[in-house]
């Protein structure tokens, strides 16, 4: 009796286990095993540059909610200069950061600064849609605003 049953409960099973291998299902968005976080779904933005007088980017960043990017923020040492965000950093998940070679993972950020030359990459994932920012806190121009749409 035993045996029937769990034969039973096999037959059942194998078929949708089956589907699945094979690729017929339907909540299957390509990702790969490590999901949201596979090179699949992976982008690349511009660097900011952060120095005196100098434009943090070319253009705003236009990003698309779950999709894991990757940006760098280069750091001339022409004067102490920081990013301030929190909206931006509340509506993102932060993978890692990685100062020389150093990762940290954050469980949260509300600026970063600068005291002299380097360069660091930080990994997201955008989240929560929106309009956002990054600036150079005190200054007034533009070119020290980064404007960032997450749709």
């Amino acid at each position: 009796m035993k045996k029937a049953l769990l034969t039973a409960l096999l037959t059942l099973a194998l078929p949708m286990g089956a589907a699945v291998a094979d690729g017929d299902d339907d909540d299957d968005k390509g990702f790969g095993l490590a999901g949201i976080l596979s090179a699949r779904n992976k982008a690349d933005l511009e660097p900011i540059q952060l120095g005196a007088g100098i434009p943090l980017t070319s253009a705003p960043w236009v990003l698309k909610s779950g999709t894991y990017y990757e940006f760098e923020i280069q750091g001339d040492g022409s004067q102490e200069l920081a990013l301030v965000g929190p909206e931006f950093f509340r509506a993102i998940w932060i993978d890692e950061i990685v100062v020389e070679g150093l990762e940290i993972r954050p469980l949260g950020v509300d600026s970063i600064e600068f005291d002299e030359a380097g360069e660091m990459e930080i990994g997201f994932v955008a989240i929560k849609p929106g309009r956002y920012y990054l600036k150079v806190p005190g200054s007034t121009g533009e070119t020290q605003r980064l404007e960032i749409t997450i749709e």
